[in-house]
């Protein structure tokens, strides 16, 4: 058997630091770059006598976050602690939620939300050694600097079937999250990190395997990367005969070799039970009021938008996915609300392909040249052709549609009375395809237009050419 003869399930877990200014229970300011251990407070290193506050902002964004992923919001907001001991956690306990979450259930982009719940972050660990793993390190170290920071959890109900979908749509939350303003869903500096639950099971079985954790993987290559070799190694351990064992994993993406951290019978019994030093928050109408008033445009809020405007779906979520090509489609648009689909096409498919990444800062093309060119190429002035090298024009040094068309001779020809006979020279020249053409098939008309554009430089219309070409062969 291979992996396609397998159902694939996948669950994910994903915890977003929160762009508050203080943690979640001190009032010790954090953020990302400061020199290790200098962020530090008692509350968070759990001194006697301390007493942890909860942040409100967090609360806010929290709720913010149930809002966009259409969450139930919780009427109170009880904290437990998560009792497990760790380098990382100097108290010997996290303070997280149990069985009350704040948000869930709810549903976004398709996937199921189970929950949404508030939580501190643990410290951070560095392992020295070739691994960067505990078990195979001389010595470790400890950063208590992201100790406490206000984290989020979204948890997914098993929703999802592939390495790709799995990517996509945590590409769509990074970028939902990110117009919340709640994080900077930054992956490279931990802001947002990823665990996967996967499990296979014969294709039609109707049954849910053994399931297997992926953690603490912290870029969108890495999480298809490492799906797809957990995956792998269980379609393999299922073909063999053998029976896929429930644990926790590390997925390595420079040997893309996955190992075990623990079994389910090395599984922690974490004893949640509630905060004592904090009594439950009530989550009040004004607060969800005030959620939902600071509530942006969400990014499939933004692709109806664009779709009711006769956008193209793939471009409509291109430009509500990568949110600076929406706002140059808009103020491109404002400039020339008549021309949405041929903007937007022009924006998606020609203007991204002569950037780097899609780095918009590399061109000088500004919104209301790109709304001029496309309603020049609209009224016939310049061909698709040469629109296309108008374009270049403007990415590599701006300036005015209409003159550069001007200087360059791009102009469209679109007359009957000059491109007619360079058509006829191009058929006369092409006997065999102006016999097809004349019998009905239409397929080699690409020749007849290529020979024209040859001759014109590019300046004639496609369907023009077509059109006089099929008047003179009498169709």
């Amino acid at each position: 058997m291979s992996v396609a003869d397998y159902d694939i399930t996948i669950g994910l877990e994903i915890h977003v630091q929160l762009a508050t200014k203080t943690k979640m229970f001190s009032p010790i300011e954090t953020y990302f770059g400061a020199d290790p251990n200098t962020l530090v407070g008692p509350v968070d290193l759990g001194l006697p006598g301390t007493l942890p506050v909860p942040n409100a902002q967090a609360i806010h964004y929290g709720i913010m976050l149930g809002l966009a992923f259409n969450c139930a919001i919780a009427d109170r907001l009880v904290f437990h602690r998560k009792n497990y001991f760790y380098p990382d956690l100097p108290k010997g306990y996290q303070i997280s939620q149990f069985d009350e979450p704040l948000c869930g259930p709810g549903n976004f982009g398709g996937v199921r939300i189970h929950r949404v719940h508030l939580e501190e972050d643990a410290a951070k660990l560095t392992h020295a050694g070739s691994s960067g793993r505990i078990h195979d390190s001389d010595a470790s170290v400890v950063d208590f600097n992201r100790g406490g920071t206000s984290l989020a959890e979204i948890v997914t109900e098993p929703d999802i079937h592939s390495a790709e979908q799995a990517s996509e749509w945590l590409r769509l939350l990074r970028t939902t999250v990110r117009q919340l303003g709640v994080s900077d869903v930054n992956m490279e500096e931990g802001s947002l990190r990823c665990d996967a639950n996967i499990s296979i099971a014969p294709k039609g079985s109707g049954v849910l395997g053994a399931k297997t954790e992926l953690k603490n993987m912290n870029s969108f290559r890495f999480i298809e990367r490492g799906i797809r070799a957990e995956v792998a190694r269980q379609a393999a351990i299922l073909d063999a005969g053998d029976t896929v064992e429930q644990e926790t994993l590390h997925f390595d993406p420079r040997t893309e070799a996955i190992t075990s951290m623990r079994s389910k019978e090395d599984a922690h019994d974490y004893r949640y039970f509630p905060e004592p030093d904090m009594v439950p928050v009530v989550v009040t109408s004004e607060m969800v009021d005030k959620a939902k008033a600071a509530m942006p445009e969400l990014p499939h809020e933004r692709e109806a938008r664009f779709e009711a405007l006769g956008v193209e779906p793939g471009a409509a979520r291109q430009m509500s996915w990568q949110p600076e090509l929406g706002d140059l489609f808009e103020e491109a648009l404002a400039a020339d609300p008549a021309h949405a689909k041929a903007l937007a096409a022009l924006i998606t498919n020609e203007l991204v392909a002569r950037l780097e990444d899609g780095d918009l800062t590399q061109s000088k093309a500004t919104p209301a040249s790109l709304a001029q060119l496309v309603a020049l190429t609209a009224d016939g002035k310049v061909s698709t052709s040469g629109a296309r090298t108008v374009l270049d024009t403007l990415v590599a040094s701006g300036g005015d549609p209409a003159q550069i068309i001007e200087a360059e001779g791009l102009g469209a020809i679109g007359g009957g009375d000059e491109l007619t006979p360079i058509i006829q020279a191009a058929l006369d020249a092409n006997p065999d395809v102006a016999e097809k053409l004349r019998g009905g098939d239409m397929k080699p008309i690409g020749v007849i237009i290529g020979a024209v554009m040859k001759e014109t430089r590019g300046r004639a219309d496609g369907k023009e050419v077509t059109k006089i070409a099929r008047g003179l062969l009498g169709l």
